[in-house]
């Protein structure tokens, strides 16, 4: 009898993954869902950071464009710094699948102020997740990345508008503790699928980008999003997201979309 693992991936080497069944796609079961993947990206910065002296900087954005599918196959991941600096750096990741680039993304550094006596504007916060009950995503989606989420909204989740609470008991890679910040990002593009416009059986709108800005770093394993979902009249959807922990927002999300009829 099989058991359902524990993590999204499993590491081969140093730059190489092997995923699970639990990066399984929503569009597709053969095909990953990026939102594990995102996650990853960011953990695999973590350790090429980690690698050198202490510079005390923390993650400002987070821009990814999707450049393919990515399979349910061993793939590389390669990190590189493209612009070094004691006050900003600008640090670009590539995920290599079937000896193709798959996944780049880009990762603005900046150096840690203390700004506590100039800071506001940030909102307010979400209702907690302990009172609210679970919401079964299976039902509309299928595949394993959807199945390994809690998820818990806040309301009635209604078409182009939903605000729900995500988290998840699966580490990002087997065997290795990540950071606070990975586990978050690598659950960010659920956005899309919370708030769907139209059903995903009769029409399909995949996100092409994910772009995070961050005003503070995020703490603890809920991941809050308040999320819209705006469809134009040719083919085109934009997906918007104020990103949220137990403490209130800490940053934005936006997703491009390509929207297009099933075919059937």
């Amino acid at each position: 009898m099989s058991t359902q693992p524990d993590s999204y991936f499993i590491r081969i080497d140093e730059n190489r993954y092997r995923p699970t069944e639990l990066t399984g796609g929503a569009w597709a079961l053969t095909e990953q869902h990026i939102s594990p993947m995102i996650g990853l990206i960011v953990h695999a910065i973590d350790r090429y950071v980690a690698g050198r002296a202490p510079d005390g900087m923390v993650v400002g954005r987070i821009s990814v464009d999707i450049l393919g599918v990515v399979g349910l196959e061993d793939f590389d991941l390669h990190v590189e710094t493209v612009r070094p600096g004691r006050t900003i750096e600008l640090v670009e990741a590539t995920v290599v699948a079937k000896d193709r680039p798959a996944v780049r993304a880009r990762v603005w550094r900046l150096s840690a102020h203390d700004t506590s006596s100039v800071a506001g504007g940030q909102g307010e916060r979400l209702p907690s997740p302990d009172d609210l009950a679970r919401w079964a995503m299976s039902e509309t989606w299928s595949g394993g990345y959807i199945s390994s989420l809690d998820v818990r909204p806040v309301g009635a989740p209604t078409p182009g508008r939903t605000t729900a609470w995500v988290s998840t008991p699966a580490r990002l890679v087997a065997g290795e503790p990540s950071s606070t910040l990975a586990r978050f990002v690598g659950l960010v593009d659920t956005a899309n699928g919370i708030a769907a416009r139209q059903p995903p059986t009769e029409w399909l709108f995949p996100n092409l980008d994910l772009s995070i800005h961050l005003f503070r770093q995020p703490a603890g394993e809920w991941v809050g999003l308040d999320t819209t979902v705006v469809f134009g009249a040719h083919g085109q959807g934009l997906t918007s997201t104020v990103l949220h922990d137990l403490a209130g927002p800490v940053g934005h999300a936006e997703q491009i979309l390509t929207v297009r009829p099933a075919r059937r």
